[in-house]
């Protein structure tokens, strides 16, 4: 068979046919030299690219938080606003008297406490009312533990009853993270990682927490500050425009306090990206971290041997100096600007720790305290706390005791 081929290939003139070029020949067709490039280290232009791919934006996180804050900030002036009318109306309808006379805001606060306390009564006694059926022997535990529950939200301020519904829903959320089949949403959805490329998460982790123990002290001082923080804030509004009827603050800390974390959450992210970002991208490119070459089977295992020889010794100082870009959740930086703000509007009051030592200091003093341990710990390289999201939120604080009463002012009286 083959040969049949090849004398049909030789009978049809193809394979004693001459082969010829169709192109001249140059010897300097080929040449390197005109071609010459300059070297560039494979490793090295291999990480350049990776990090250009990969490298965190700070673009749509700072468009998040500008849209969100001045979405939040105009949907709380109209709220207050809103609500602001329909008090005023209603304390104008009980009587004539408040019809000849001008209204103040703490007459319209006042006003607005009555009504809540008629609205605990009323609830009272519907609950009586309902748990007819229930034995009487029953019966009074049920009345004594609603009067237990419901008393000191009606004596509370209405800042701190804020303060309490914030904390619950942070306690509804650290709820969920006990759950095991919900860690993976959790984790996604509820923890603000700089690498994600996500920005609803710069909100959504300052309502997270998933130990105990950060849930406890967060809450705990945002009763405190939170409650004063709220107190500033209204009187910041008498004073400054008391002209401006507003029978309510709750709104207007609402929006200080979101806006607060989210930035709080920003600064943490921009940190992130442009400080810890490239100091992982140096760190994963030094030539100490890259793996020996090996021609031989023999240095392959004189390699290996070295290396296993080394880990014992280097492990610790290793894992100390690792950079790492991990997520962030927890209120503490809203938290911070609340300390911040009440700091600067009442420089005179005094704080005491929960655990010993409790001897009052000023709580200007305090905050100094712990700026400048957060300070240091960004210097140090401390990892256990989101350092940059303390300093962000307690510069917001800042910001907001100079300028926030009146932008908030303004905002009102343009809706």
């Amino acid at each position: 068979m083959l040969r049949l081929c090849t004398r049909n290939l030789r009978t049809n003139g193809f394979l004693d046919r001459p082969l010829t070029r169709n192109f001249s020949y140059s010897k300097h067709l080929l040449s390197t030299k005109n071609f010459s490039q300059p070297h560039t280290s494979p490793g090295k232009q291999t990480t350049e690219t990776f990090a250009n791919s990969v490298r965190p934006s700070i673009r749509n996180q700072v468009l998040f938080f500008l849209f969100g804050s001045s979405s939040i900030l105009l949907y709380s002036a109209w709220a207050t606003n809103i609500e602001t009318a329909i008090v005023l109306e209603k304390l104008k309808s009980q009587s004539s008297v408040w019809q000849a006379q001008s209204i103040a805001n703490v007459d319209l606060r006042r006003f607005q406490q009555m009504e809540l306390v008629k609205g605990l009564r009323s609830t009272y006694k519907y609950l009586n009312t309902q748990a007819a059926e229930i034995p009487q022997l029953i019966r009074p535990y049920l009345n004594a533990a609603y009067v237990a529950l419901l008393q000191p939200y009606a004596d509370a301020s209405e800042g701190r009853r804020l303060c309490w519904k914030i904390c619950l829903l942070n306690t509804g959320i650290w709820l969920m993270w006990q759950f095991q089949r919900l860690q993976p949403m959790m984790n996604r959805a509820f923890v603000h990682q700089p690498l994600s490329g996500l920005t609803y998460t710069l909100l959504s982790s300052t309502f997270s927490h998933s130990s105990l123990l950060h849930l406890a002290f967060n809450c705990l001082a945002l009763e405190g500050f939170g409650s004063a923080a709220t107190t500033y804030l209204r009187q910041a509004q008498d004073k400054n425009v008391p002209g401006q009827l507003e029978s309510t603050s709750s709104y207007h800390f609402l929006s200080f306090y979101i806006s607060a974390g989210v930035f709080a959450s920003l600064v943490s992210h921009v940190a992130n990206a442009r400080i810890r970002y490239p100091k992982l991208i140096a760190q994963l490119s030094s030539p100490a971290s890259r793996t020996p070459a090996t021609d031989t089977w023999a240095s392959a295992v004189a390699a290996a041997s070295s290396t296993v020889g080394k880990s014992a010794t280097t492990a610790s100082v290793a894992s100390a100096s690792a950079v790492t870009i991990p997520g962030s959740l927890g209120a503490s930086g809203a938290v911070y600007s609340c300390v911040t703000l009440v700091a600067l509007a009442y420089p005179d009051s005094q704080v005491s720790l929960i655990f010993p030592p409790v001897t009052p200091i000023g709580i200007q003093t305090a905050a100094l305290g712990i700026l400048t341990l957060d300070m240091i710990g960004i210097y140090r390289g401390w990892r256990m706390l989101d350092h940059w999201a303390h300093l962000g939120g307690a510069a917001f604080g800042a910001l907001y005791f100079y300028y926030g009463p009146s932008v908030w002012s303004h905002t009102r009286a343009i809706l």
